[in-house]
């Protein structure tokens, strides 16, 4: 077993020119989660499953040559401020972390800031990039649907 204390938190924030409720239904709703949560540029979604409540589940696979599949549960649900929920993906490693999000308004959009606790130290750079990348994706999805 790995030893909590070796790990570390990712921090990645973004703005938005959405709103807060835009930005916190976008992580919930399957249809717009499909378009960019663990989207990459050659991926191809293959199943998006969202139960939207604390101790609900999500699912959503990825085929990118090798099908990934991206699951957790939801620990916290407030509208349009915080979402938190655990986080892995089975076939890179049986270790869940704790993904917080947090959303303050401002002016007439929003700030968000990710929180990733308990990733190991190796795969910090790798992780801040790729929410970084799911961020920006986000921001691309919201635009296309305004």
């Amino acid at each position: 077993m790995v030893s909590t204390e070796s790990k570390v938190t990712v921090r990645v924030t973004d703005r938005y020119s959405a709103s807060a409720e835009r930005v916190f239904d976008a992580w919930l709703d399957p249809k717009t989660a499909g378009k960019w949560l663990f989207a990459t540029p050659t991926g191809q979604m293959t199943r998006v499953e969202i139960d939207p409540r604390p101790g609900g589940k999500f699912t959503i696979v990825r085929r990118d040559g090798e099908e990934f599949e991206h699951v957790g549960e939801y620990v916290e649900i407030d509208r349009p401020r915080r979402l938190v929920f655990t986080f892995g993906v089975p076939r890179l490693s049986p270790e869940f972390t704790r993904v917080a999000i947090e959303i303050v308004r401002v002016g007439p959009g929003c700030e968000l800031t990710l929180a990733q606790d308990g990733v190991r130290p190796d795969y910090a750079e790798p992780n801040v990039k790729g929410w970084t990348m799911i961020l920006d994706s986000l921001e691309r999805v919201l635009g296309d649907t305004a």
